[in-house]
């Protein structure tokens, strides 16, 4: 038996607690959209009707709307604030789960990847939405208002996840053809 099995185990251990991660976080999101939707359901699209436009990339659309999207100032920081807190639980986990930088970005690729699917996903048990994947979104509010349809975030992180993987997984095969990883072993 080759002595880099383990190695290659272990690292695909690792990534499958990623997923868990990132589709337990995807739920926790979902959530959270689930009870702004509900704070906010009558103001957002009047809200989002009225904007404008800062860069158009026919897939993505980057907004200053009209009007505040949320109902008070306080819940938009908030909003802010909890956007950033989320990257920052995503790169914190990225760099707990590898040791090189490469391998740190496949991980936090997996992991933001994972999360907005389910993201996606989990909506769609809890409340039906979206309807499709052309059905319009706000993705970030950072730094300012993104907007497209959902189709665009799914295909972004299918290719993130995809990249991310190979990224990640392929730390522990080099690590395994190294002369140090077997000494280690």
């Amino acid at each position: 038996m080759s002595r880099h099995l383990p190695v290659a185990r272990s690292r695909r251990i690792q990534w499958v607690y990623l997923i868990a991660f990132g589709v337990a976080f995807g739920y926790v999101e979902a959530a959270v959209v689930y009870y702004l939707r509900q704070l906010i359901t009558y103001r957002f699209n009047d809200s989002l009707a009225h904007y404008r436009v800062l860069l158009n990339l026919g897939f993505i659309t980057f907004v200053r709307p009209a009007h505040q999207l949320l109902v008070s100032t306080r819940i938009a920081d908030a909003e802010v604030v909890r956007e950033t807190a989320t990257m920052v639980m995503l790169a914190v986990v990225a760099l707990l789960a590898a040791r090189r930088p490469l391998a740190r970005l496949g991980a936090f690729m997996v992991g933001f990847s994972t999360w907005d699917l389910t993201y996606y996903l989990w909506l769609h048990v809890l409340v039906h939405w979206p309807q499709s994947l052309f059905t319009k979104d706000v993705f970030f509010l950072i730094p300012v208002t993104w907007i497209g349809p959902v189709l665009t975030p799914v295909i972004i992180s299918i290719v993130l996840l995809v990249v991310g993987s190979w990224l990640f997984l392929r730390e522990a095969i080099s690590d395994s053809t190294t002369p140090s990883a077997a000494k280690s072993q």
